[in-house]
């Protein structure tokens, strides 16, 4: 999954955001009564935001080996 498949409305979130929607996402995934088809769905969201989150903290090592 390369950075340029992530969706814009997940690429303008903070760490903080991204965080608290992943926490919601687990919380959710961990519900044994959750429905499957919305399960992979929600899965695949958390990837892309995982992904995010790699690429917010490799910029912000960029910036601090540069310094």
């Amino acid at each position: 999954m390369k950075n340029e498949n992530i969706p814009e409305d997940i690429k303008s979130k903070s760490l903080k955001e991204a965080i608290d929607e992943i926490d919601a996402i687990l919380a959710k995934l961990e519900n044994q009564k959750t429905d499957l088809d919305n399960s992979f769905s929600e899965y695949q969201r958390l990837l892309h935001l995982n992904k995010h989150i790699d690429a917010l903290f490799k910029k912000k090592s960029k910036e601090i080996s540069k310094k």
